[in-house]
């Protein structure tokens, strides 16, 4: 009986390929170049299902050259690379893996919010140059302090409110806006309050982005956003690029309007906006939020039973549409 074909647009762990070729014929982007949309289009002709990153745009035109397409599994929480309706209406289902890299992604963003408070970064490139002359200094890379500070979080889904609990080891005030607020008794376990947007941007010593990405959050951080920052306050996004407007931010950064910013996504990425890359007050990672190995693999074995479910007429754990 001829296997149901599949397709993994990028390089995924062996072990999760393997269990998928039991059951399927796969497609495996094992060489891990980002497929451009025309062969991404050749490569799912005839298939049923897709394992896609947020990289992989899913748009009307490619859906109408997918005919077969029954499921397209995202290895990641976010969707705004799939057009959700086109799918709905083609009867295509999406699905996600959310939960599972929550905590992973909440350390990385205490790390670049520690490092850009710190100015590790700066140093580390001191000391590599060969720049470090004199043991000590009192006045050397004088960074912010992190305790008993004052942490704002724009977006407190459950990758939000990991990052509040981390707080917590530091005696911070955390100040928080989302669309709905938290139950009562959330709050109180997170020692968070709601404020106004506004009021926390005037009132926090860093600002952390966790809003997902849509056309509403589209530069939900601009030009206007950052002028009401602390001048000492940092800038924290490992959320998606988009929400924050880089060029303002690069503005603000070179004029020194706030002190830094730690950033884990960028808008167009894996393109830089060229006036980061000279900037010591900011420091840049490449989309690696959820990038320990053990997260990694129960992303990728969820996303993998995710489509596995759909394509054996069973509902997926995580449904998107």
């Amino acid at each position: 009986m001829k296997k149901t074909k599949v397709v993994i647009t990028r390089g995924i762990f062996p072990e999760v390929v393997q269990q998928l070729q039991a059951r399927f014929d796969v497609v495996h982007n094992d060489d891990d170049r980002p497929w451009t949309a025309e062969e991404l289009a050749a490569r799912l002709a005839g298939a049923s299902g897709a394992m896609a990153t947020v990289m992989d745009r899913f748009d009307e035109p490619l859906l109408a050259k997918c005919p077969d397409l029954k499921v397209i599994s995202n290895i990641a929480v976010g969707y705004n690379n799939i057009d959700i309706a086109a799918c709905t209406k083609r009867g295509i289902r999406v699905t996600n893996t959310p939960g599972v890299l929550d905590d992973t992604t909440a350390d990385l963003t205490w790390s670049i919010l520690m490092a850009a408070a710190r100015r590790i970064a700066e140093a580390d490139a001191y000391v590599r140059r060969g720049d470090w002359k004199i043991a000590f200094g009192v006045q050397y890379f004088l960074g912010q302090d992190i305790h008993h500070a004052t942490l704002g979080i724009i977006g407190m889904g459950r990758i939000g409110q990991a990052v509040a609990r981390r707080a917590r080891g530091f005696d911070m005030r955390v100040l928080y806006n989302n669309r709905s607020r938290l139950d009562g008794s959330t709050e109180k376990q997170l020692n968070a309050a709601w404020v106004e947007r506004d009021v926390l941007l005037a009132q926090s010593d860093f600002v952390v982005v966790m809003a997902p990405y849509s056309a509403a959050t589209h530069h939900l951080i601009g030009a206007a956003e950052i002028a009401k920052m602390k001048p000492t306050a940092i800038l924290v996004n490992s959320a998606r690029g988009g929400v924050v407007d880089d060029a303002a931010l690069v503005q603000a950064l070179k004029e020194k309007r706030i002190a830094g910013a730690g950033l884990d996504v960028f808008e167009g990425e894996p393109k830089l906006h060229p006036g980061y890359a000279t900037l010591p007050n900011v420091v840049l990672t490449p989309h690696i939020g959820s990038a320990s190995r053990a997260t990694r693999i129960v992303m990728c074995n969820t996303a993998a039973a995710n489509m596995t479910a759909v394509l054996e007429g069973r509902d997926p754990q995580n449904p998107v549409n």
